[in-house]
């Protein structure tokens, strides 16, 4: 009789899941994709501060989803791209 082997990944994969937002509640900087364009936004503290003008507007008649890839603003094109791949996003970018 035959010994049969089963592949066994000797790294355990830990995947997360990202935060998906709406627009308006994007309160953190980071870098957000927007899921169905596949844009990448890079959001910095200063955009975000209270009761100044907002340095980043979006208009659009739908409602766009983002997913936050990273707290960090200057994360590399390459890693964002793999984790838009990871979450089943196609970057725009």
């Amino acid at each position: 009789m035959a010994h049969e082997q089963s592949a066994v990944s000797t790294k355990p994969q830990h995947r997360t899941v990202l935060p998906e937002l709406m627009w308006d509640d994007i309160n953190e900087p980071g870098a957000y994709v927007e899921i169905g364009a596949g844009d990448l936004y890079r959001i910095p503290q200063e955009a975000l501060v209270r009761g100044s003008s907002p340095m980043i507007r979006k208009q659009s008649l739908g409602a766009s989803r983002f997913l936050k890839l990273s707290n960090d603003i200057a994360i590399t094109t390459f890693e964002a791209r793999m984790l838009c791949a990871e979450n089943n996003v196609k970057p725009n970018f």
